[in-house]
């Protein structure tokens, strides 16, 4: 939803309110005080300063931080901000809906079947290297019985979450 709302907007159809506002506050400030050599120079260094901060995306990345922390006042912020945070909100809410929703197996699941795969091939090595052993008098039955233990531990790691 909020990938289609992004699609849907052009960059040259959104207004770009912080430069706005930022623009009427120095038309301000320069009419309330009149403009001379060293009061240019302030802004102009004043100007150069948050173009480096906000690495000319316009916005100051204190702001974005507080509206991604959910911190910011949202009477104080623009349209676009109000946006992101509310998209902000929706992605967390989504989130913790998602891990909420995932079940998970009891804490013996994986040592099992752990143990059932090196049970089944402590099982067939023993009867490959005595010949007779784990059950007497079964022979070659031993392999079949090492091969479905391990089979066993093999199937359970299909329903591991």
């Amino acid at each position: 939803m909020a990938d289609e709302e992004l699609h849907e907007n052009d960059s040259k159809d959104q207004k770009d309110w912080q430069a706005e506002t930022a623009a009427t506050a120095t038309d301000a400030k320069d009419d309330a005080k009149g403009t001379d050599a060293e009061d240019v120079a302030a802004d102009d260094a004043t100007d150069d300063a948050t173009e480096e901060t906000s690495e000319d995306y316009g916005v100051d990345m204190d702001q974005v931080e507080a509206v991604l922390n959910a911190t910011a006042d949202k009477k104080s912020m623009s349209p676009q901000m109000r946006r992101m945070m509310a998209r902000q909100e929706e992605n967390t809410k989504r989130v913790e809906e998602t891990i909420k929703g995932t079940k998970s197996n009891p804490r013996w699941f994986v040592p099992l079947f752990c143990a059932l795969m090196i049970i089944g091939l402590v099982w067939v090595v023993c009867y490959y290297l005595t010949g007779n052993y784990p059950i007497p008098g079964i022979d070659a039955w031993n392999l079949l019985i090492g091969f479905v233990i391990i089979l066993i531990g093999f199937l359970m790691t299909m329903w591991w979450r």
